[in-house]
């Protein structure tokens, strides 16, 4: 095994037996110190420690780190202890644990690639710990970053053979609640208003808002009511998942979705949430894939794939925020929140390269990259 690949694969495995999940802060704040130092061995520089609310981030600059950012996590979404049950192991070429595919071999990559630059004077490295339940401390910082540069590589999983994600779903998430009327189900059944009746008509409403043509996907999903089995229930609620390709689509759910009105006479509804992260749209990848593949036709590796999927990234910032994004530039393989999360050893090389030679090639070419119009406006 070349020696490279070798110091990879222990680097991953590092990350990963450091476990990190979102709503553990101290396991976080572990993970972010294993990461720093990781870090300062492989780019010469310690970084800044960014923490907010208590969860803990972490930004390298060289220069003014105003022409690349390179974007990852380092939380995951596993329990302490998984990693008891899903040691990090290497076997037939396939390393396995808990967050090794979504992200840690990503920040790998990440830390490699800059290592391997001459000279890495225009790049930040911003490496959060809460990605994974939304960025709900990160998002400004990765908003302000974004808008520092000219482009923003995202060291998220590859999509399915390797292929850069080039567009994301945006993601909206409510709860909707219903107030009515509580009444003994059996006595006086007609005093009480139902909420959970009223829930039913709610949740038949959002769910023709989905526009499948379109992509639009409007899904109920936890649901919750009443009290006792002899009551007329007076409280009910349900959550909403929309994933949406467009600003358009995503703003038409999230203004149909906040007018909901009751059905029943004396019911009540009302809606907590609304966008959580805008969709990356294709417009704001197509400059930078195309020099992507570029890159790893020169370099002799197999001809790049790009792919659009409904899963969001921090990349939807970056997007949204009018900065050229380009995602899915970290590890491949597959199986990420599952049980057989794996990365592919012998893909880390090339995809070390790849990176490494975009990121010359665009703080060669600074601001040549064309910038796309915000697209997070919308809903905010």
């Amino acid at each position: 095994m070349p020696e490279r690949t070798a110091a990879m694969i222990a680097d991953i495995q590092h990350l990963v037996r450091c476990e990190s999940p979102s709503d553990d802060l101290d396991a976080v704040a572990r993970s972010a110190d294993t990461v720093a130092e990781m870090g300062e061995r492989l780019l010469g520089a310690a970084p800044e420690r960014v923490t907010i609310d208590g969860c803990t981030h972490l930004r390298w600059r060289f220069g003014e780190g105003d022409a690349v950012l390179l974007l990852g996590h380092h939380d995951t979404v596993w329990p302490l202890s998984t990693i008891v049950t899903h040691p990090a192991t290497v076997e037939g070429g396939v390393l396995r644990g808990p967050g090794s595919f979504d992200m840690k071999a990503g920040i790998v990559i990440a830390f490699h690639a800059i290592a391997a630059l001459p000279d890495p004077s225009g790049v930040t490295l911003l490496i959060t710990g809460d990605e994974e339940p939304g960025s709900p401390t990160s998002r400004t910082l990765i908003e302000d970053e974004a808008r520092r540069c000219s482009a923003a590589l995202v060291l998220e999983a590859a999509g399915p053979g390797g292929a850069l994600k080039t567009a994301r779903k945006g993601v909206s998430r409510y709860e909707v609640h219903v107030l009515g009327r509580a009444a003994h189900a059996g006595l006086e059944p007609e005093q009480g208003v139902n909420a959970t009746l009223e829930l039913s008509h709610q949740i038949q409403a959002v769910a023709e808002l989905a526009a499948p043509h379109l992509g639009t996907t409007v899904t109920p999903t936890r649901m919750r009511g009443g009290t006792t089995s002899n009551t007329v229930p007076a409280h009910a609620s349900f959550m909403v998942d929309v994933r949406a390709r467009t600003v358009v689509e995503q703003q038409r759910t999230h203004d149909s979705i906040l007018a909901l009105a009751p059905y029943i006479a004396g019911a009540a509804v009302s809606v907590v949430g609304g966008i959580n992260r805008p969709p990356m749209e294709a417009a704001a990848s197509a400059t930078l894939f195309a020099r992507a593949a570029r890159i790893a036709e020169r370099l002799g590796l197999r001809p790049l794939e790009s792919i659009s999927v409904g899963g969001a990234s921090d990349g939807n910032y970056t997007a949204g925020v009018g900065t050229p994004t380009l995602d899915g530039l970290g590890a491949v393989g597959g199986g990420a929140h599952a049980d057989d999360e794996h990365v592919i050893v012998s893909e880390l090389p090339d995809r070390t390269r790849l990176l490494t030679e975009l990121v010359a090639e665009l703080l060669a070419a600074r601001g040549s990259v064309s910038a796309h119009p915000p697209a997070a406006a919308a809903g905010r």
